[in-house]
């Protein structure tokens, strides 16, 4: 079974050394780049199966990596920065990252997210076609081709805000919690970070307003959402 790859882009070389070692260890393949610029040609040149993408980037910065790789590609994406503010987190999910760790972090912990990652996405760079399409009202899902529609019109949602609409529409009148939906899209415990559900329901509510669906996520206060249509 041939190794899964790992793109780890770094400016520290101790940091790069020390993420490839305990990568390694565990029998995946790493290639590495110090500066956006490389990143971006590695991704296009080689393909990995996951990116250990740090923020903080000469050249090009890891916001930017992040989002133009995310215009062409599913690859997971694992953010690490040396500052801790709840902004940089949520920004960073919002551009389509699938975890988040802050510098310093213990390599141990780098190497169980990525396998968490890897579980999640099957080690696929794209995700796998499959599932039957979903109706709620005028919401239309289809998981094969990663579309979803509403009202008629073609919703332009991000990965993980297609992947929350989806496990909504698959539970349609269902509360589902915060935990639970960290659970079903991000595929395990985002560490309490229930905020990042919250930033992404935002962004669906809104993409469903904007095309006049009779769709609505509900809040339901101290549980979670629910996927509604109005009668």
């Amino acid at each position: 079974m041939p190794q899964e790859l790992v793109l780890v882009v770094d400016d520290e070389q101790n940091i790069i050394d020390l993420v490839q070692m305990y990568l390694e260890q565990e029998q995946f393949a790493v290639i590495t780049a110090q500066d956006g610029r490389t990143a971006l040609d590695r991704i296009a040149g080689d393909a990995p199966d996951l990116i250990v993408l740090d923020l903080m980037l000469p050249e090009v910065d890891g916001w930017e990596v992040c989002k133009r790789t995310r215009a062409h590609s599913n690859v997971p994406i694992l953010m690490l920065t040396a500052r801790d503010d709840d902004i940089d987190k949520i920004v960073g999910l919002e551009l389509g990252a699938d975890d988040y760790m802050t510098k310093p972090f213990n390599p141990r912990e780098l190497v169980a997210r990525v396998k968490a990652i890897l579980r999640r996405t099957g080690g696929q760079a794209l995700p796998a076609a499959g599932g039957k399409p979903t109706r709620v009202g005028d919401l239309a899902i289809d998981p094969e081709r990663r579309e979803a529609s509403a009202n008629q019109q073609l919703l332009a949602l991000r990965a993980k805000e297609f992947d929350l609409l989806h496990a909504l529409a698959a539970n349609a009148g269902i509360v589902l919690s915060r935990e639970k939906l960290l659970e079903l899209v991000w595929g395990f415990d985002f560490y309490g970070q229930t905020r990042t559900v919250d930033v992404h329901v935002a962004h669906v509510r809104a993409r469903l307003a904007d095309a006049g669906s009779a769709v609505n996520i509900e809040t339901v206060w101290g549980v979670g959402y629910k996927l509604v249509a109005d009668a």
